[in-house]
Order: structure tokens, then C-alpha cells, then sequence
């Protein structure tokens, strides 16, 4: 793990093409204790010790099927879909150990984020690690790795001098081929150290979803109850045609049981 120093940061976005509607805003001063972080999410290998050690079954393998980019489903099709997203469908057998469903394997994914994991499952193995997942102030304070005020964590560009810092949706949205995850340390870290935090896949944080906020927190934990979790950092299939949440400051969320394709999780501890 990583130490992040703590201290006052300023957290949300004013982004001109953020979202109004998932509370992005306004910038506000949040104060936090030094705390550890992950430098990378949970990957494949990682999460086949905590099953092998525990006897753990995921929430996906409970059910029976989980959610898969439509361009890599080939077997197992379900009538299950997203409203308003028609890339997604559900597929019978998909897992984190069969990613894309019947057939497919982590063989040669090891190195790579574990999907399909619920936010009980990425609790569950954070428990059973000593640690536990990362409030939403926490992951936002270690996403921008000290700087302030930047749309990513290298800066203000997507692309410094051409180059590509993050694994987020290249072409045309959805009709061009995607390579889906990459391994959990590609691209350069940012100033804390700390790979990914901008695609590859949205990670499951500890908080509640909520989106009203007072000027100054300490130690935020987000609201007491609610039926969904934030999650943070935008994924392989971010576009800007759509939806640009790989922004330091974006956030959406999505309920504790789902699981998907596309998201993940790391862990964080109190010093």
C-alpha cells in the first residue's frame, strides 16, 4: 500500500462539461487523517487467493449471470439488458473467473482488475485482507496524487503531447472494437503512486450515494444509509461522447449487489 498524507484538499469539480445531476459540485474543503491506499486495484490473481483461502462465492456466481459489453458476449445471451444502454447484456455463467461468459477464462488476465465483483464481494475481500474499501473522500484526495484542482491526475490535458495516459474508449462509441481491461498497472502512476485511477474500470468505494454537501468536512463517510454506492473513476468504456466520468471529479454509483464487466476496487486502511 501507498500513504496518502492527509491534510485539507479541495474535492468536486466545477468542470464546464461535468455533470450538474451527479453532484460533482460545489468545490468544497475537506480534511482528512493519512490513511493507505492501494497503488492499484485488486487484480485476478489477488482476488483467486482470498476464494482459495475463504470458499468465498461472489454474488454473480450466486445469481447465475452478471453484465457483459455486448461486443464480447458470444454465449449465454439473456433478455436482460439496461434501459437506455443497449451495450450491456446479461450473460448466464459470466463471473470474474469466466469474464465474458461461457468459454472465457483469467488465464492470461492475472495481472488485470477483477470484474464482476459486487460491493459485497469487494467488502468481503477487503475484510478478509485487513483492510476495507476506501471512503469516496479518500479515493478523490489519492485519485488527484497532490495536485489541485485538475481535471485528471497528470493535469489538465487528456492526452499530454499525444500521449494516451489511461485505458478509456478509443473511436467511435460503441461500434469500435475495445481491448476491455488492461493490466492494473499500465500507464504512468500518479504523485501518490497509485495506477488506473482514471479508466480501465470504475471502483467501488465505502460511501453511500449522495449529492448535497456542506462547505468544510472532516473525515467524510457520506450519508448513513441509501440503496446505491459510489463509484469512482470511469472505465474502459468511458467516451466523452457520453459519458466523460474519467474526470478526477466524477462520480456515479450503482447498488451494493450489481456487478458488471467494467467494475473493480482497491483497498484502503487507516495508518
Amino acid at each position: 500500500m501507498v500513504r496518502v498524507p492527509g491534510g485539507t484538499f479541495l474535492m468536486g469539480g466545477d468542470d464546464p462539461d461535468g455533470r450538474l445531476e451527479d453532484g460533482e459540485g460545489p468545490v468544497r474543503e475537506v480534511r482528512l487523517a493519512p490513511f493507505m491506499i492501494d497503488p492499484a486495484c485488486v487484480t485476478n490473481a489477488q482476488f483467486a487467493t482470498f476464494v482459495k483461502d475463504t470458499g468465498y462465492v461472489t454474488e454473480a456466481e450466486r445469481i447465475g449471470w452478471s453484465f457483459v459489453f455486448r461486443q464480447f458476449a458470444t454465449r449465454g445471451v439473456m433478455d436482460a439488458t439496461v434501459p437506455g444502454a443497449p451495450w450491456w447484456v446479461g450473460v448466464e455463467g459470466a463471473t470474474w473467473r469466466s469474464p465474458e461468459g461461457p468459454g472465457s477464462s483469467v488465464g492470461d488476465r492475472q495481472n488485470h482488475p477483477v470484474v464482476h465483483v459486487s460491493w459485497n464481494d469487494a467488502a468481503a475481500y477487503a475484510a478478509w485482507a485487513g483492510k476495507r474499501l476506501p471512503t469516496e473522500a479518500e479515493w478523490e484526495m489519492a485519485a488527484r496524487g497532490g495536485l489541485e484542482r485538475k481535471r485528471y491526475p497528470w493535469g489538465d490535458e487528456l492526452a499530454p503531447k499525444g500521449r494516451q495516459r489511461c485505458n478509456i474508449w478509443q473511436g467511435r462509441f460503441p461500434v469500435a472494437p475495445s481491448k476491455g481491461t488492461v493490466p492494473v498497472k499500465s500507464f504512468q502512476p500518479n504523485g501518490y503512486g497509485l495506477y488506473n485511477v482514471s479508466g480501465n474500470v470504475w471502483e467501488w468505494t465505502a460511501d453511500w450515494w449522495g449529492t448535497e454537501w456542506e462547505p468544510f468536512a472532516e473525515d467524510p463517510a457520506g450519508p448513513a444509509e441509501g440503496t446505491s454506492k459510489v463509484i469512482r473513476g470511469g472505465s474502459y468504456m468511458c467516451h466523452d461522447s457520453y459519458c466523460n466520468r474519467y474526470r478526477v471529479a466524477a462520480r456515479t454509483s450503482n447498488t451494493p449487489d450489481s456487478s458488471t464487466g467494467h467494475t473493480g476496487f482497491r483497498c484502503a486502511a487507516l495508518i
